[in-house]
């Protein structure tokens, strides 16, 4: 038998678990996925970096790149369903079940995941983020970051389950903007929650 001209398929490591990496890997690790647009790599990358803010909060630079990498995973997933959403909608007009119930069962695996991602975000920063910022903008940012999650979840759940994330989000919402009033006027993180606290009551 002749050997396969290919070599044999290695599992990948993922550099943001690497048990030694320091803070300035994981940093390192996060950029590099971000320009490769390995956006869960990204985010493992800074889950880890994270978890460190009780011992050093995390910086504007980090902040933002949290935000990105999750905001990717996310995003993605908020247009999928909204696709599907359309599409069981239009299959519902032609009467036909049989692709209806189809479209919904791709549509749960994409909220299952919506779930997770919103989850997974919401439990770092009240573990983590929000009791270590020692700043007004870091606050607000992450109170306003706790915000648009719950808004992401309110989105696809419905009865009691939307209910619940409508309020949690409005309760982020205006701790965020409470705080928010210790900043300039023209703060462009106390104008990006104003757009998107308008952004949820609409």
């Amino acid at each position: 038998l002749r050997s396969s001209p290919f070599p044999p398929t290695q599992t990948p490591v993922s550099l943001s678990v690497a048990p030694s990496m320091s803070r300035e890997g994981f940093l390192y690790s996060a950029k590099l996925s971000e320009q490769a647009e390995r956006y869960q790599d990204m985010v493992d990358s800074m889950k880890s970096l994270a978890a460190l803010a009780p011992e050093q909060e995390l910086s504007v630079e980090e902040r933002n790149l949290l935000s990105v990498a999750y905001k990717n995973l996310v995003g993605a997933r908020r247009a999928s369903w909204r696709i599907l959403q359309s599409v069981e909608q239009s299959e519902q007009m032609k009467s036909n079940e049989s692709r209806v119930k189809l479209v919904q069962g791709y549509r749960a695996v994409v909220e299952k995941e919506l779930d997770d991602i919103c989850g997974d975000v919401l439990q770092i920063l009240d573990k983590y983020l929000i009791p270590s910022a020692s700043t007004t903008e870091a606050a607000v940012f992450y109170l306003k970051m706790k915000a648009d999650y719950y808004r992401y979840l309110a989105e696809f759940k419905t009865e009691d389950a939307r209910k619940s994330a409508a309020e949690s989000t409005l309760a982020a919402y205006q701790a965020a903007q409470d705080k928010a009033a210790e900043l300039s006027t023209t703060n462009p993180i106390r104008l990006g929650l104003a757009l998107n606290f308008s952004v949820f009551y609409y």
